[in-house]
């Protein structure tokens, strides 16, 4: 779309002249069109941001802009009537005009309309960038990763987002139960109105529900005024309990009430207010076995997992995590500035195959410290964290026990292959020595794994 560009739609030839010249003398491109039809098929081939047209003429300035916002074209629209017909104009404002002109046509006057127009498709063409950015920051799109476990999650959170059905999130510390809470509430018709993330486990018991439901003044020692409450800022919006297993119990009966009624009573308060939320809830514990022990109600419980979502721990998507390195690691090089700083094949190559049991927070905060601390353009295994590093790994070669979800022999054998070539610095020879094979073996296996085979030492005869 070109900025300046003007489509000026008139049967009165002379006229559109005129206006075409004093638009063009203010600084618009203008292309001009005998009637609604010819204006249509313009539109068709091009976007304008700005549709000047004549109200009376075949196929009528009220047809042309019927079209346009059927088919939800993205242009502003100024409509040009005869004095004496306003209320012809008064209907083109209801269809979705942004002003009208009179005849016998002011110039000055309609340059003005023009520039204020103008002014305002651009703050709507930066709103719709915001937009879309928004979206792929918060969407579901937004969210990192196609295994089979976390787009079935993904998928029910997006068939739920438009109901104000309450949802529980279930998942290990770090699997991003937060950033599908965003989404749900993003892809909401609730997503103009606030979102609210209260972490459960992080507020004293003592000042639970003064930050949950807030106190009038005079409700205890020291409350020298009113206090809004978490809940009641999120009126209108969507409230995000994270860990809500760390409720208190008698928080959770109050919080039950807002469920039913949708209602809370404020300390100190002697009636209740309304509150109008959506809740979003979040655990990494089993809220069943803690009705079970007495420590979460029952009812509550079943008013939250309304709709239930299982977010998978990381070891169990294996398929996601090259391309959360290679997401969350450019976000990290773009947010410190450091382009050129890339990882060693067999940093990658550990990477994938660890276990992670912190999940995408652990991995997104290696990838992280690796790059602040890196002493060159290359980070090589010898700056990996501890419990990554090759010694760490090499001991884990002989495992206690084998996990539950199985492993791949093929990875830990690119793994190894890999960290050898890099410890004699790609000599292949040094590398099968120290792997106990032959060079040939390596050359197989390395052409196996899809590892560079090119070598300056002899070739084999």
């Amino acid at each position: 779309m070109r900025q300046n560009h003007i489509l000026v739609v008139d049967d009165d030839g002379s006229l559109r002249r005129v206006m075409k010249m004093q638009l063009e003398e203010a600084g618009y491109e203008v292309s001009l069109a005998p009637d609604g039809a010819e204006a249509w098929s313009m539109l068709k081939d091009e976007e304008f941001p700005l549709v000047i047209t004549d109200l009376k003429m075949p196929t009528t300035g009220l047809e042309l802009l019927e079209r346009i916002a059927k088919e939800g074209l993205q242009a502003t629209v100024i409509v040009v009537t005869a004095f004496g017909t306003i209320e012809s104009a008064v209907e083109a404002m209801k269809l979705g005009a942004y002003d009208y002109v009179t005849k016998p046509l002011d110039f000055e006057a309609l340059v003005l309309v023009v520039h204020r127009a103008m002014e305002r498709q651009k703050l709507l063409e930066e709103v719709r960038t915001l937009r879309s950015a928004l979206d792929q920051r918060y969407g579901f799109e937004g969210i990192v990763g196609h295994s089979k476990g976390l787009l079935h999650v993904l998928n029910q959170a997006a068939r739920v987002s438009a109901r104000d059905a309450t949802i529980l999130i279930q998942g290990e510390t770090g699997t991003g139960k937060e950033l599908i809470a965003r989404a749900i509430h993003h892809n909401s018709h609730r997503r103009d109105r606030p979102f609210i993330s209260i972490n459960c486990g992080a507020i004293p018991r003592d000042l639970v529900e003064s930050e949950l439901f807030g106190y009038v003044r005079g409700a205890f020692t020291g409350a020298l005024g009113n206090k809004l409450g978490r809940i009641e800022a999120a009126d209108g919006g969507t409230l995000f309990l994270d860990e809500v297993g760390e409720l208190p119990l008698d928080a959770q009966v109050k919080l039950l009430r807002v469920l039913q009624e949708g209602e809370l009573t404020k300390l100190g308060a002697t009636t209740p207010a309304k509150v109008d939320v959506r809740v979003v809830a979040a655990t990494h514990r089993t809220l069943s076995a803690m009705v079970e022990d007495g420590t979460f109600r029952e009812d509550l419980y079943y008013r939250l997992a309304v709709v239930p979502l299982t977010v998978p721990p990381l070891r169990e998507r294996k398929s996601d995590i090259p391309e959360l390195i290679e997401t969350l690691f450019q976000r990290a090089k773009e947010r410190h500035g450091l382009s050129n700083v890339r990882l060693s094949p067999a940093v990658h190559h550990r990477l994938i195959s660890y276990r992670w049991p912190g999940n995408v927070r652990q991995l997104e905060n290696v990838l992280e410290r690796l790059l602040v601390l890196s002493s060159s353009d290359l980070i090589t295994v010898d700056e990996l964290p501890e419990e990554l590093s090759p010694s760490s790994a090499n001991a884990a070669l002989v495992w206690p026990d084998l996990p539950d979800e199985g492993i791949s022999l093929e990875a830990i054998e690119r793994d190894l292959i890999a960290r050898a070539l890099e410890k004699f610095h790609g000599n292949q020879t040094q590398a099968a020595r120290y792997l106990d094979i032959s060079r040939r073996t390596l050359i197989y296996r390395m052409d196996k794994h899809g590892l560079a085979t090119t070598d300056t030492e002899e070739d084999l005869t």
